[in-house]
């Protein structure tokens, strides 16, 4: 499907009104750096799918990355861990824009696994490439395949803000107020190391403790 385009960073973007509610959505939901980071998630994950000649629906992919954090916050409470809670909301905000639930529930994989990359870079293009562009951002994979020139106009376009130490007390801080949402992803590894008194359960004691005989 073509639609109407505009240029972020240098990046070549759809503009329908699709994505310019999400942006705005965006804007209003996030802290500065967070903000930021979607919207680098996003310039980084159109960069890859034309360096790498993928094929996708645009659409899903701006809204599945410029969505995927809005429950990343300090009111976050759960009960879900944070990706699933997120991904329902962007969900919801898709449909009520009127996108099709198929494509609706591309956006809501996007969101969930975006954290996932062992599950979310073998989804479909979409998930994909929300995964690639995200874990490009956060941990840098697939650094090199965007040239240092394109790197270079979207962190100049969209500064990084300190992002490290900032997601770092937000991680924090999930963990300490809502511990069993981090048992299974990411999210643990900063309870270990920074969150005193912090202990997930093992899942070898799970297996060994379910209600049957052997």
């Amino acid at each position: 499907m073509e639609y109407s385009e505009r240029i972020l960073a240098g990046v070549v973007v759809p503009d329908t009104e699709l994505v310019r509610g999400a942006f705005e959505y965006a804007q209003h939901v996030y802290e500065p750096y967070l903000l930021n980071h979607v919207i680098r998630s996003w310039l980084f994950a159109v960069s890859l799918a034309s360096v790498q000649n993928v094929e996708h629906d645009s659409e899903v992919v701006a809204l599945g990355t410029l969505l995927h954090d809005v429950t990343l916050n300090r009111s976050f409470r759960g009960p879900r861990r944070f990706e699933v809670e997120g991904a329902d909301v962007a969900r919801s905000f898709a449909l009520n824009a009127g996108v099709s639930i198929s494509r609706a529930q591309l956006i809501w994989d996007s969101v969930a696994l975006n954290s996932t990359p062992s599950i979310g870079l073998y989804k479909e293009p979409e998930v994909a490439l929300c995964t690639a562009g995200i874990c490009l951002d956060v941990v840098g994979l697939q650094y090199d395949q965007i040239s240092a020139v394109v790197r270079k106009a979207i962190t100049d376009a969209y500064p990084r803000l300190g992002m490290k130490a900032k997601m770092t007390s937000c991680f924090c801080h999930m963990v300490e107020v809502s511990p069993e949402t981090t048992y299974d992803n990411f999210l643990r590894d900063f309870g270990l190391r920074y969150v005193q008194g912090y202990a997930e359960p093992s899942s070898v004691d799970l297996v060994m403790n379910a209600p049957f005989e052997s």
